[in-house]
This record gives C-alpha cells, sequence and structure tokens, in this order.
C-alpha cells in the first residue's frame, strides 16, 4: 500500500492499490502551479484513494482547456492531488512527491516535452511526447482495462 502526506502532516493519504500510470508532465501549467520544472502524477481510480485531514479544492488550467481541481492542504498548501474536469471524480492524479516513498512510482511516460526546461534532460528509457499521446499506443492492457471500468 502507498502512503502519503502533505507537507506538514495534517493530511495523510494512502492508495488501495498501485496506480494505472505514472505521467512526468513538464507542461507550462504544472510548471506555474508546482513552482517546479515539471510535475510527477500517478494516476487511480478516485475510490482508490482514502486520505484524511483538512483540504481546500482550487480550479485551475490546463493545456486542453478542460481545466482540473487541486486538492490541498488546508494547513500548509501542499497539492496532494488533482482531478481533472472531464473526468473529474472518477480518477485521481497522486503527486508522487507526497508519496512517503516516491521512488515506487517510476514514470511511465514524459509528457509536454515541447515546453519542458532547456535544462531539463529526458531520460531515454522513458517514453517522450512532445505533447500528449494515445492512451491505447502506451498504456498496458491492465491499466487501459481499469480506466475504462473507471470512467466508462
Amino acid at each position: 500500500m502507498l502512503k502519503g502526506k502533505c507537507g506538514c502532516g495534517a493530511v495523510t493519504y494512502h492508495m488501495k492499490t498501485e496506480p494505472m500510470f505514472v505521467h512526468c508532465c513538464h507542461c507550462s501549467e504544472c510548471q506555474r502551479q508546482t513552482g517546479s520544472s515539471y510535475v510527477l502524477n500517478a494516476i487511480i481510480e478516485a475510490d482508490r484513494v482514502e486520505f484524511e485531514g483538512p483540504v481546500s479544492e482550487n480550479e485551475f488550467p490546463t493545456p486542453s482547456g478542460k481545466g482540473q481541481i487541486v486538492t490541498r492542504c488546508k494547513e500548509c498548501g501542499v497539492a496532494i492531488f488533482s482531478a481533472y474536469m472531464i473526468r473529474l471524480g472518477k480518477l485521481r492524479y497522486v503527486r508522487v512527491g507526497t508519496l512517503d516513498d516516491p521512488d515506487q512510482c517510476r514514470p511511465d511516460v514524459q509528457i509536454f516535452t515541447s515546453s519542458k526546461q532547456a535544462w531539463v534532460p529526458l531520460s531515454n528509457d522513458i517514453p517522450s511526447f512532445h505533447d500528449f499521446y494515445k492512451f491505447n499506443e502506451v498504456w498496458p492492457q491492465l491499466a487501459l482495462d481499469r480506466l475504462e471500468a473507471a470512467v466508462g
């Protein structure tokens, strides 16, 4: 079971299963929202993530134009996970950096590399995409089956 928490520890969570897929996103919105060069998101069904503690939610834009809701600790403001508006309530994108052991969620793909910082190297052993990709060309079948079951 993967466990994590916010910066101050007021919000804790655990994932009941492994995530379906992990993105390393280099889009300019993720950079702005995290104050970092990229963000790692572990994609998992919303009902497989349990959390406790005071949270707040904020809506932010995305490159797709559809937006996302970011859930943060109400005390320290650290982003714990997000949900994209198109699949709101079905999936959570858990911020890998908030895991107790982030090494357990190695990225499966690097996306929006067209807007990555020039000094950030890309790993040759992780598939990279200028923008996004087609799910059925990248995700393993088991993950696709879980995705289909979650979002219909």
